[in-house]
């Protein structure tokens, strides 16, 4: 696994306005935020993104941007954001989004029950009704949609089929503006493969949830506490940080074969989206390993700690922005049971 090495962390640190490196344990893990406005928190996500990029290698598509406080968004990073490329398991948020959608019209409740059943059921991948052997049962649409964005499970795609088609969701992306937001239709039509995005449709997808453009108010605040949630995804972006921090931050990861996507937001401090990140990767090499130890996973956790502090050590971590929607963190407290 590839660390970032010395000398590219001290190109984070060239312009005086972008800040010194922080060395914790020999690795390089962040810039200090000595900035104080907006424009620098983006000069300095985008030291990190370059450097990290820089030492990682691997093919990047990728789009960042940073709110200012009156609404507007500086563009922090732009790597060929338009390239249509495989989104993988990102492309739940679209699942997800045309699935409360439907929820939002009345044509679809959480509390709707659908059946799973073994033919439904993924054999291998990522999730727990493959593990449970608890079938033929049923659940509801919101505990599909829970399991399908926290711990991404494959099969829960599948169950969100179930009352979602595949021209559904891509006649969905396409009314609300992400025309290459798609899944690819089988012959069965409440079936599908994930398909592609483009990191740029993929970052204003984010922004228009945030905005309260996307979905009602209240199936906003229902997709962002599930992605916002300690258990959602933690290995990349997320991994180097504390709970309460991982709170501040929505995340959606995906992956297959060489590739390794992320794509969420980091709020401030008053709950509003302050950095907006979308980002796409390919490296051949190392291609069964989806842990944290991949070079392009482990380049997203040095980015997600520089991008953090970056925030969170300037005044545009901490004063509201006035034109912006606020979205605070739910309270977290682990259970012991009773």
């Amino acid at each position: 696994m590839p660390n970032i090495s010395r000398r590219a962390a001290l190109r984070l640190g060239t312009a005086g306005a972008v800040g010194t490196v922080l060395a914790t344990g020999g690795t390089a893990y962040g810039v200090t935020a000595a900035g104080r406005d907006p424009k620098t928190v983006a000069a300095m996500v985008k030291a990190s993104y370059d450097g990290a990029v820089a030492a990682c290698g691997g093919s990047w598509h990728s789009y960042i941007s940073v709110a200012n406080t009156d609404g507007t968004l500086e563009k922090a990073i732009d790597a060929d954001s338009a390239t249509v490329v495989e989104a993988y398991s990102v492309n739940k948020l679209a699942v997800a989004t045309a699935v409360l959608d439907k929820v939002d019209k009345g044509n679809l409740t959480l509390d709707t029950k659908v059946d799973v059943t073994a033919d439904i059921v993924i054999a291998d991948g990522d999730g727990i009704f493959r593990l449970d052997g608890a079938y033929p049962s049923n659940i509801t649409v919101g505990h599909a949609l829970a399991a399908l964005l926290t711990i991404s499970d494959d099969t829960a795609v599948r169950l969100c089929g179930l009352v979602c088609t595949s021209a559904e969701i891509n006649d969905t992306m396409v009314a609300k503006g992400f025309p290459h937001t798609q899944v690819v239709p089988v012959s069965n039509p409440h079936r599908f493969y994930l398909g592609k995005t483009t990191p740029k449709e993929m970052h204003d997808l984010l922004q228009a949830l945030v905005t309260g453009k996307l979905l009602s108010e209240k199936s906003t605040a229902y997709l962002l506490n599930i992605i916002r949630s300690p258990i959602a995804f933690t290995d990349g972006i997320r991994l180097n940080m504390s709970t309460d921090e991982r709170l501040n931050i929505a995340t959606k990861a995906g992956w297959l074969d060489n590739g390794r996507n992320e794509a969420g937001i980091i709020f401030n401090a008053s709950g509003q989206a302050a950095i907006t990140y979308s980002l796409f990767a390919t490296k051949d090499g190392d291609d069964t390993n989806f842990g944290p130890t991949h070079p392009l996973i482990h380049a997203r956790t040095v980015m997600g700690r520089q991008f953090y502090d970056a925030l969170y050590g300037s005044d545009a971590g901490t004063n509201a922005m006035p034109r912006l929607k606020r979205h605070p963190a739910f309270r977290y407290r682990p259970s012991n049971g009773g």
